[in-house]
């Protein structure tokens, strides 16, 4: 006599299925991404990024968890080149990181491949709390405070926490509200009239 093979819970992922990881994890995030940044984050469900994903909705439930987690992944994975924005503080001396940032992040926006899912990310935040409480917690943890950990001066995080605050409220302005002339004027000219101020921020006594 065999023993009768294992049954699978109810709503548990089979063994197939999470062997196919990470190639399957992957193809998740990727859907994730798509239909939070198609349809925003409150019409967004974690059934339609398995159907998008072509899995079970067992298994986003098994990699991530929640829709909230499912969307810090999948915009922690979009917002990755900008999360590398502090190494632009150790590229050079302090007195020129006001530049270094901002042309960082500018240079970002501009790139159509990197701007597109920042948009999804930010219209996400501006809509819904719970996708703004993920994007205020991706930000203070994982760049504000790396930035601030570098400046080694007095009031570091609230330094780096205005430095921010300008670089994301001129982006809105331009790639998310288009105000005009912001929305069309040359990068160029941006960057050199925001720079200075990252700078007194950061630097400044």
């Amino acid at each position: 006599m065999t023993d009768a093979a294992p049954r699978r819970g109810r709503g548990r992922p089979s063994r197939t299925e999470t062997e196919a990881a990470p190639a399957t994890r992957d193809r998740i995030l990727e859907a994730a991404r798509e239909e939070f940044s198609e349809r925003g984050y409150e019409k967004t469900s974690v059934r339609g990024i398995a159907k998008a994903a072509g899995v079970d909705s067992a298994l986003v439930h098994h990699y991530f968890g929640t829709k909230e987690q499912v969307f810090e992944a999948a915009i922690e994975v979009a917002f990755a080149p900008a999360l590398a924005a502090p190494a632009a503080v150790e590229e050079g001396p302090l007195d020129g990181v006001g530049e270094r940032l901002t042309r960082f992040i500018f240079g970002i926006w501009e790139n159509p491949a990197t701007r597109t899912p920042l948009l999804a990310i930010v219209r996400s935040a501006v809509n819904n709390e719970t996708a703004a409480a993920v994007f205020r917690r991706l930000i203070a943890t994982q760049l504000l405070r790396r930035i601030a950990g570098r400046l080694d001066l007095p009031d570091a995080e609230l330094r780096a926490e205005l430095a921010a605050a300008q670089l994301v409220g001129v982006a809105m302005l331009r790639y998310v509200i288009k105000v005009e002339p912001l929305a069309s004027a040359e990068p160029e000219r941006i960057i050199g009239r925001v720079a200075p101020v990252v700078q007194g921020h950061l630097t400044n006594p």
